[in-house]
């Protein structure tokens, strides 16, 4: 029977207290973590978000009712205990922080019985993620889940503090905007009174935070809620968290330097991480031909060569036709693989397909020398010592190529090199390596689209040196855009802006919008130009996996408190739910079922 917190008032968190306590007389409140009664002795362990702390019921020293009461405690029921903290008569708990100490009861009262739980609460949970999704307010008690959540709310907090000292203001910006069909796909939501036009829900605040450089607010942020209607993955949410900012009067460098600030105050105040400044920056080709990824995690080797000049007069056909075809060959050097099994090597083969590639080549040189390889009859001896050479190998590597266009050598060879960092154990959670990646592309050639789109979007800045090249050469234009990656993530992008009317027209003009396309879906921005508009620049950090990368986490979804699975549905609430007819009614919509198609045998 659940008993009034009436006259009670909690003195402490459970794991707030410590020796300086004892003698003190104390007033915890939690959830039982576990009971063991031995006999005349009861344990109990009772747990809130900052720890746990154990409560010792014995016969002779507590009243028998309060010790029967004890004894019929079970797990997840919540509790009231008023009591004296002692020093341990047994041995010090070393698991917890006040594993020396325990509370000696005077009273205890029942605040609410709990059932048995799908699952026990416990540091690092086995039960399967979607069981823990489904009782989600049972899964975030978790120790673990509650210091995900403390270090996300202190990300927040810090940001916040850091950026009003630099004179930032935090304005929000609207949720329900107008469509633009550029990017990923909008969640759209019907109007009541406009029959037949919708919002959508923000993919990012862009031009909202840009009309504000425009009304004078000079630097803006935001914890900006966002919504795309992608396909999910580890790392990808329905709706996430943003920090957004914007400032004017700003080119790169300014940016770069206040956010390099920003994660060396967000490092060391909660990790005890000191960040090195400045952050080391990268172009975008470079990354690319070093990498093969735009993103690239430096913290391991295991770069990319570049032997196209190396093998151009060899006969193997595979690296000869991509040549001939504007391709390039390109390997990576798995240092001490020379061993590997050709089982293991056709696995690699299968992934490497994944990505594009119609197969790998490989050389395994074993620790006396010899050589094995997928084309050594197609090379003249010497051939095969200058790429041997010129993947830098020695007695025990495992040297594997791709050969293709650049695009897909890139995909490629990006994607094995993080796959045998993997199977090498090579990725180290606790080291964190950033890099800046810079001059990104201003456009990129869209095959299903048949015409170049924006790389990152339409109002991003081409570097003035390359705006010779934008009629004759599009793709050779560079941006004023940057990245910053963290353990090969991108956990934050932006650019400079373009505020010059001619620029932003020929940009549209290159994207193939039409004068009067522009002006529908982008007039609004386009008229307040008009008025005088400074030079500004932004950026916006994924909160969301910066905190997951802080915390050590795979997934996102272990920093989030509610988050949707992959079909961007939630298993707690179920939705997204039917509607009744009258909503519908209302909003002009009527639902046209999909027909089950017939499996024809």
């Amino acid at each position: 029977m659940a008993e009034s917190m009436q006259g009670l008032k909690r003195t402490h968190r459970c794991g707030e207290l410590s020796a300086a306590q004892i003698g003190e007389k104390v007033t915890v409140m939690g959830w039982v973590q576990k009971n063991r009664n031995k006999g005349g002795l009861v344990f109990v362990d009772v747990r809130d978000r900052s720890g746990i702390i154990q409560a010792v019921f014995e016969e002779g020293k507590t009243e028998a009712a309060l010790l029967e009461k004890a004894a019929k405690l079970r797990a997840e029921y919540v509790v009231a205990i008023v009591g004296t903290v002692e020093k341990r008569s047994g041995a010090v708990n070393e698991n917890i922080s006040t594993g020396e100490i325990e509370i000696i009861p005077e009273e205890l009262r029942i605040l609410s019985e709990a059932e048995t739980p799908p699952f026990q609460v416990e540091e690092n949970s086995k039960t399967k993620e979607e069981v823990r999704l489904k009782y989600r307010y049972l899964d975030l008690r978790r120790p673990d889940m509650q210091r995900n959540l403390l270090m996300r709310s202190q990300v927040a907090t810090l940001t916040r503090q850091f950026l009003a000292e630099e004179g930032f203001l935090e304005i929000e910006t609207p949720v329900l905007v107008g469509s633009t069909p550029e990017g990923a796909r909008d969640y759209l939501v019907p109007s009541r009174i406009h029959h037949g036009h919708f919002y959508a829900l923000p993919q990012s605040p862009q031009l909202f935070k840009q009309l504000l450089m425009c009304s004078g607010c000079d630097r803006y942020f935001q914890l900006a809620k966002c919504f795309r209607d992608e396909d999910l993955r580890a790392d990808r949410q329905p709706e996430f968290t943003q920090i957004d900012m914007e400032l004017s009067f700003v080119d790169v460098d300014d940016v770069i330097d206040v956010n390099e600030r920003l994660l060396k105050k967000l490092f060391h105040e909660v990790l005890g991480v000191e960040v090195s400044l400045p952050i080391p920056r990268m172009t975008w080709q470079e990354a690319m031909d070093r990498f093969g990824s735009d993103k690239p995690d430096i913290r391991f080797g295991m770069e990319l060569h570049d032997v196209t000049e190396v093998v151009k007069d060899c006969e193997f056909v595979v690296f000869k036709g991509a040549i001939e075809n504007g391709g390039t060959v390109r390997g990576i050097n798995a240092k001490g693989q020379g061993a590997m099994p050709r089982k293991k090597i056709d696995k690699l083969v299968d992934f490497a397909k994944d990505f594009g590639a119609k197969g790998l080549a490989y050389i395994a040189i074993q620790e006396d020398g010899t050589v094995k390889s997928s084309f050594a009859k197609f090379m003249k001896e010497e051939e095969m010592t200058a790429l041997i050479q010129a993947m830098e190998g020695e007695n025990g590597d495992l040297l594997l190529f791709a050969a293709d266009k650049n695009k897909v050598v890139w995909d490629v060879l990006g994607n094995l090199r993080l796959e045998l960092a993997r199977q090498m154990e090579l990725l180290d959670k606790n080291e964190y390596k950033f890099i800046w990646i810079t001059e990104f592309p201003l456009l990129e050639w869209s095959e299903e689209q048949n015409r170049y789109t924006a790389m990152h979007h339409p109002f991003t800045m081409p570097m003035e040196e390359d705006l010779q090249y934008i009629d004759t050469d599009p793709g050779r234009v560079r941006a004023k855009a940057y990245d910053i990656v963290l353990n090969g993530n991108e956990i934050g992008g932006g650019s400079v802006r373009i505020f010059n009317q001619e620029i932003q027209s020929k940009m549209f003009e290159v994207l193939g919008f039409t004068p009067e396309q522009a002006e529908e879906q982008f007039g609004f921005l386009l008229n307040a130009f008009k008025y005088g508009v400074p030079p500004h620049a932004g950026l916006a950090y994924g909160l969301d996996r910066l905190v997951m990368l802080m915390a050590k986490e795979d997934s996102i979804r272990d920093v989030i408190a509610f988050p949707k699975v992959k079909d961007a549905s939630d298993l707690m609430t179920e939705a997204p739910t039917p509607v009744d007819q009258k909503q519908l009614d209302e909003l002009g919509l009527q639902i046209v079922r999909e027909e089950k198609k017939e499996i024809q045998e």
